[in-house]
């Protein structure tokens, strides 16, 4: 499939190694003091190198990206080392027991400050890492055949049975409108384009602001080329689902 992707001259580049810091998806690093592009596959073409480059060595070029290795992700862990980068964006998914009921995964006794003790502890529904919509690859492979949920943020803090009832046996994306710098929609497109995406549900608290998630996702929609079904939740600031 052909993407928009980064391009960089080594004539130009001084190494000052501005685009690693600002590229989220920690496909650029530093070889031999030159910047480099390292991961095709996460390269999200947004471009936010680019103005930070002094020396305009980055340009975009449409071409086939390179697939997702799935050799290089440890067949155990399924966590993949990334060649530079945070290490809060290695991407890594996290298996669960899908068959079992949710409150009977229960997990070892925590060293929480406030627990009730005759409950059980609730075990979290995540399946993968990074969570954050401007962090997540745009090929993980985390996203082949998935139930897609895009959430504001604020969401998960709201209802109190969030990962039960929304990010179960889901792939989670969260976001938050207003606080994010710049827009989803380029960055969903992308991800709804260039995998398997079976179904989107979007949860979004019932404040005005929370509707540029929403908006987002129906332009990715709109902009994929693909049908896929989906559906929008809104949770009200009490907590309840309102919609």
């Amino acid at each position: 499939m052909l993407r928009q992707i980064i391009k960089i001259d080594e004539d130009k580049c001084d190494g000052c190694g501005l685009c690693v810091s600002a590229c989220h998806e920690g496909a650029i690093g530093l070889v031999e003091g030159k910047a480099k592009l390292l991961r095709e596959d996460y390269c999200d073409g947004l471009g936010n190198c680019l103005p930070v480059c002094p020396t305009g060595a980055i340009t975009f070029e449409e071409r086939e990206a390179a697939a997702f290795n799935q050799e290089a992700v440890d067949k155990n862990a399924q966590t993949e080392v990334l060649p530079c980068g945070c290490p809060g964006t290695h991407v890594h998914t996290i298996h669960r027991e899908t068959d079992a009921p949710v409150a009977a995964q229960s997990a070892a006794p925590s060293a929480a400050p406030v627990k009730n003790a005759d409950s059980p502890a609730m075990p979290s529904q995540l399946r993968q890492w990074p969570v954050q919509i401007k962090l997540v690859p745009v090929n993980a492979a985390y996203f082949d055949n998935a139930d897609l949920l895009v959430a504001a943020d604020c969401a998960a803090y709201a209802h109190g049975n969030f990962h039960s009832e929304f990010m179960r046996d889901r792939i989670t994306l969260i976001g938050c409108p207003k606080l994010d710098e710049g827009d989803y929609t380029q960055k969903l497109t992308a991800i709804l384009a260039s995998n398997n995406i079976k179904s989107v549900t979007v949860a979004r608290m019932s404040v005005p602001c929370c509707g540029g998630i929403e908006n987002a996702v129906k332009a990715a929609l709109r902009d994929c080329g693909k049908r896929i079904p989906w559906q929008s939740v809104v949770i009200g600031t009490d907590g309840e689902v309102i919609d």
